[in-house]
């Protein structure tokens, strides 16, 4: 790939939208007012049943010549976000690419951002996303919450089982050159989620940097799956489901190098315990794994903090209070425990209150 001191980089951003028209035009405004002129914007719809299209024929298509020449648009039948991923990919040119989700926007100078720190090695930039309400309202803080992004050669964290911190789709600019190495992607089995397929493989084909300032938002809304105010309990399965998914793309991974993977790989991440224990105490018909029990997965939480966690012992206590109290307690205590650590502003202030003064003392 060449550099910028070669030529002027070109960059494609590729919205991907399913039944998003009340979003989808201030997605499409803030990738065509970038301030990096060097763009390209590429709509894709996966079969919305809204008013999403007509939204997308109001900008023109920059393959027709009597358009308004804004956007590229992709008209497809419903297949999931990794084949709408798939054909916004084929249809661009880009050296890099931002796949922006339609609920979120971009800052108008999020690509001039990531152009000012790219390389040829870097497999992508990842950068915070500014919170907001479905109106567009800050909600006070960013994402990822908590720590710092990951820098350098990530995969590296990924093959030792500890994971690495980034974000959603949103907040990522990748290399053309890495995603031709893991794209098309399975449609089937990422049919939701398909940023996790490429934040597992894209680290393995140059290093990561870290842009901590906000460069997009986050839309926090009823329909989000992620990030919601008050979690879905119908949907803490699929957590537990990607970390089986992504194992299952490391293990093929560590063998394609030649590279074993430890042993006690699902204990090196202690947030995975908490997926599956929140997802089997308020969802056990729905959970994927029918060995799991709420004790035994508590008791693993515990473990992972006090063996691998780098968090201090008044956090790692913390936590083990959490663990403890959502695996132990009845579903009627355990239950605002689990919400509220999966939706901190459905936190009662009182508990707020107590957790910020808790912060206060051991940090």
């Amino acid at each position: 790939m060449a550099t910028s001191v070669d030529r002027k980089l070109f960059v494609s951003i590729i919205i991907n939208n399913y039944n998003y028209d009340r979003f989808l035009a201030e997605a499409i405004n803030s990738a065509l007012n970038q301030t990096y002129a060097n763009t390209e914007v590429i709509v894709v719809d996966d079969g919305s049943t809204d008013t999403s299209r007509t939204i997308m024929a109001g900008y023109g298509d920059s393959q027709d010549q009597h358009s308004a020449n804004r956007i590229i648009s992709v008209l497809k039948t419903n297949g999931g976000q990794a084949s709408a991923f798939n054909a916004g990919f084929a249809a661009s040119r880009g050296d890099i690419i931002l796949f922006l989700d339609a609920d979120d926007y971009l800052f108008p100078h999020t690509v001039e951002h990531v152009i000012a720190v790219w390389h040829s090695d870097l497999s992508k930039v990842h950068y915070r996303l500014t919170v907001v309400d479905e109106h567009g309202e800050p909600r006070g803080y960013s994402y990822p919450q908590g720590g710092t992004l990951a820098n350098g050669d990530v995969h590296q964290f990924l093959l030792s089982g500890q994971g690495y911190t980034t974000n959603p789709t949103s907040g990522n600019a990748l290399s053309r050159k890495a995603l031709s190495n893991v794209l098309p992607m399975p449609e089937a089995e990422f049919r939701l989620a398909a940023d996790n397929y490429l934040t597992t493989l894209i680290p393995f084909y140059g290093s990561v940097r870290a842009i901590e300032e906000p460069l997009g938002a986050y839309r926090v809304h009823g329909n989000n799956r992620w990030v919601a105010a008050v979690p879905d309990v119908n949907k803490f399965h699929k957590f537990v489901q990607h970390d089986l998914q992504q194992d299952a793309l490391l293990a093929q991974k560590a063998k394609e190098l030649g590279v074993d993977l430890p042993a006690d790989l699902e204990l090196r991440s202690f947030g995975r315990f908490w997926s599956r224990l929140a997802s089997l105490r308020l969802n056990p018909k729905k959970h994927p794994i029918p060995t799991d029990h709420a004790r035994s997965l508590a008791y693993l939480g515990i473990c992972s903090l006090w063996k691998y966690s780098t968090l201090n012992w008044q956090k790692r206590s913390i936590f083990s209070l959490w663990f403890f109290w959502a695996g132990w307690m009845p579903l009627p205590l355990a239950k605002p425990a689990i919400t509220w650590l999966f939706a901190p502003q459905s936190r009662p202030k009182a508990i707020g209150w107590t957790l910020t003064r808790l912060r206060t003392l051991v940090s």
